[in-house]
């Protein structure tokens, strides 16, 4: 299909869209409730910038590929693995991490049922863990063993630690109930 010039007029009128990078651009991403200032390349991941720029290592990169979910975080209070989101992508999204979870020296109820039920052993896994388990309980106070393992289903953790964090989200759920 040829260009009719009336088109090709309108397309140069238009304004040429802004392109960010190769080199190093400013971002402004709001973690754990504070906005951090940051600068990267635009194709570095959440999880580098996380563990890089802003120094929270929590978060952990076990696959670099979106298989494993050590990485997971929340964006706006949803489960992802932070390594297959770009930085510059996170937008105006709020971004937790593991070290968001706590409030002060106050453990968040999973982080306590975690060490309480010795639901870790080399620990990898955990803060993915922890994050999606959070989050499940965010949305459901009570959630069955069934819906426990839909959602860390995604995670893998290397130890065999499951049935601990089952036993985890069980003791939460219980504590709820009273």
């Amino acid at each position: 299909m040829a260009i009719l010039p009336e088109m090709a007029a309108a397309l140069a009128a238009e304004e040429t869209p802004v392109i960010v990078g190769p080199g190093m651009v400013p971002l402004a991403l709001a973690v754990n409730g504070v906005v951090r200032q940051v600068h990267a390349e635009p194709r570095t991941t959440l999880a580098d910038v996380l563990r890089g720029s802003l120094d929270l290592t929590g978060t952990k990169i076990g696959c670099d590929r979106g298989a494993c979910s050590a990485c997971t975080v929340w964006l706006d209070d949803a489960p992802v693995a932070s390594c297959m989101v770009l930085a510059i992508d996170v937008g105006n999204r709020a971004v937790t991490t593991v070290e968001g979870l706590a409030q002060g020296e106050t453990l968040h109820p999973v982080q306590q049922a975690f060490i309480d039920h010795d639901a870790m052993q080399c620990g990898y896994c955990t803060p993915g863990l922890l994050m999606s388990c959070a989050a499940l309980l965010q949305r459901n106070p009570r959630p069955t063993r069934q819906e426990v393992q839909a959602a860390i289903g995604g995670h893998l953790c290397r130890c065999g630690s499951y049935p601990h964090v089952l036993d985890v989200m069980q003791a939460v759920g219980d504590s709820r109930k009273a």
